[in-house]
């Protein structure tokens, strides 16, 4: 708004993206032929701080993943105090063999001070830090938002009139699993 006011213009590039980042994730056609590879499980992390939202998000995603055939069984879930100590969590279930992915699931509230900055920027780091180290990904489904209202929109499911993130994370976790596979095979 600003910048209209002042007569700039965004990059056609960022508009672009921007629009892009507000149309709702559709599963795509490598999400629809997910699979995990025998022996293994996704594990949820999932924060206990503000868990009216959080447990929203894992609720969405756990009903995303049986509708593409990851039945409950073959998904461990694993309670969080917050966001902060989420990557030591993520990073013992990346450790062992039968884990496939981590979804991670929480909210940082703004405050009246900086400390939300921190926290997520620590989740937010400390998640990629784990994926990157030991190969297996793990999904950020942390939400930071300004106010409780915010973060309820974006954790209620679609047909509720939300954004649904907790479905995004899982077709998410379903299209990078397809792309590993794609990735690891011989040209």
């Amino acid at each position: 708004m600003l910048a209209a006011s002042l007569g700039l213009r965004r990059p056609a590039i960022l508009s672009s993206a921007m629009s892009r980042a507000r149309v709702k994730r559709k599963p795509s056609a490598r999400a629809s032929r997910a699979r995990l590879p025998a022996g293994k499980r996704i594990a949820c992390v999932v924060s206990t701080y503000h868990e009216d939202v959080t447990s929203g998000m894992l609720s969405s995603a756990l009903e995303t993943l049986a509708a593409a055939g990851i039945g409950r069984d073959s998904v461990q879930v694993v309670a969080a105090p917050g966001a902060f100590e989420m990557p030591v969590v993520a990073q013992r279930l990346c450790a062992r063999k039968d884990i496939a992915a981590v979804l991670c699931f929480g909210l940082v509230l703004k405050g009246e001070t900086e400390h939300d900055r921190y926290i997520s920027e620590a989740c937010a780091q400390g998640l990629m830090r784990v994926a990157l180290e030991t190969g297996t990904p793990v999904l950020f489904g942390v939400l930071t938002c300004a106010t409780l209202e915010q973060a309820a929109l974006r954790a209620r499911r679609e047909s509720e009139g939300g954004l649904d993130k907790g479905r995004e994370v899982a077709l998410a976790t379903l299209e990078v699993l397809s792309a590993l596979r794609t990735a690891s095979e011989d040209a």
